[in-house]
């Protein structure tokens, strides 16, 4: 089973976990990179005290001879006399990892050592290769997710707004929060410390990624093109090297897999036609946007076509983070811009981040009238709820939603 989660909730589902009897099933922590992991790992380490032991498995030591063995040599001893925990950081650099950890594991239970043991890294499908193949039965799986507005206001003090327009200009990196008035410094990490490295290291770990430099200009188009529908042609026409329609697709699903880009496809009872149709691109946060290009942050003043994208991108990019599935609907003229389902319910969701009218709503009424299972529902400035309500329809902020979600 895998839970998605914020930083406090995932932090506390750990704990949680960590306080049932031990050998139990390997907690397996994953997520984007610069979210957290090996801070909660790091409290985790300092909560339990000297009956913890904290190992990096990117760290230089790592390569010694007998470095691995000797860990969990250590560790064991600390479990002789009483419950101990092991927390392995960024895993996925341990060469055969997976045979190595379940190697270990099993020894645990079968004699029954008290130890758990907590797993992190950022290299999802390489993690998610691992477990399949080797692990399979022996972990629970976590994926600590892109802060939301709420966790930042809840760990830097941010008053509510501030910190939704955070997640709208800036996304929702922690350690970003700091450089938030120096916007070159800013740029500078999210492209040394998220971008560069998930996709020159992360995604490159896999033998799937036979053209590293398509693979980039996957992504350079994908955060160039927030929240918009975008054919596979078009993108195959944009790239400078040449790509198989067939590789950018699966180039796509990489990016999704590593918490960067998710392609929404148009919503169909029909699977086939959802596999074969444009997809709609949505960084997962609002920092591979803004972070990927030189130009001036949007306002909503100077620049409101950029600033309603942006909006919606952070939207559709809350939803996806939350768990739920998106995709959209499209039947020309009409569309949809996001249909949901999850713990939220089913959802037919308009975004609108200027004055619009009940004309503008046809696509939304339209779409539910064939498939009423899904209720409406209108993102937009508060000042303009007015029109969904005339026409029957319930509406949020969406700076309301982008703190609270659907509640």
């Amino acid at each position: 089973m895998s839970t998605y989660a914020g930083y406090s909730a995932t932090r506390s589902e750990l704990r949680r976990r960590l306080r049932e009897p031990a050998p139990s099933r390997v907690q397996l922590l994953t997520g984007p990179r610069q979210v957290g992991k090996t801070t909660l790992l790091l409290e985790l380490a300092q909560e339990w005290g000297r009956r913890a032991t904290y190992i990096a498995a990117d760290a230089p030591e790592a390569a010694l001879p007998g470095w691995w063995e000797l860990q969990w040599q250590q560790a064991a001893r600390l479990a002789s006399a009483e419950k101990a925990v092991l927390l392995i950081d960024e895993i996925q650099y341990l060469p055969d990892w997976s045979r190595r950890l379940k190697a270990e594991v099993d020894r645990v239970h079968r004699r029954r050592t008290p130890l758990h043991v907590v797993v992190a890294g950022s290299a999802a499908l390489s993690l998610s290769t691992g477990t399949r193949e080797t692990m399979a039965g022996r972990f629970e799986r976590l994926t600590l997710g892109h802060w939301c507005a709420a966790d930042l206001a809840g760990a830097f003090g941010l008053p509510r707004d501030d910190a939704v327009d955070f997640v709208v200009r800036l996304g929702g990196f922690p350690g970003s929060v700091a450089l938030r008035e120096d916007l070159p410094r800013w740029r500078a990490y999210v492209r040394e410390s998220i971008i560069d490295p998930a996709i020159g290291r992360d995604l490159l770990l896999l033998k799937a990624v036979r053209k590293p430099a398509l693979l980039r200009q996957v992504f350079a188009i994908s955060v160039g093109h927030p929240s918009e529908i975008v054919s596979l042609h078009k993108i195959a026409g944009l790239l400078a090297e040449r790509g198989a329609l067939t590789t950018i697709s699966h180039y796509l699903d990489l990016l999704g897999e590593a918490y960067l880009v998710a392609a929404a496809h148009k919503f169909s009872e029909a699977e086939i036609r959802r596999r074969s149709s444009p997809p709609k691109l949505i960084p997962l946060n609002n920092a591979l946007v803004c972070g990927s290009t030189h130009d001036d942050i949007p306002a909503p003043s100077t620049h409101p076509e950029r600033w309603g994208r942006l909006v919606e991108n952070a939207c559709l990019a809350f939803m996806a983070n939350s768990g739920q599935a998106v995709s959209y609907w499209r039947e020309e003229p009409l569309e949809v811009d996001a249909v949901t389902s999850g713990s939220w319910g089913k959802l037919a969701v308009e975004i609108k981040t200027a004055a619009y009218t009940q004309r503008h709503l046809a696509g939304l009424t339209e779409f539910c009238r064939r498939f009423p299972e899904h209720r409406p529902l209108v993102i937009c400035d508060a000042a303009d709820r007015g029109a969904a309500r005339n026409a029957g329809i319930d509406s949020i902020s969406w700076r309301q939603f982008l703190w609270s979600g659907v509640t």
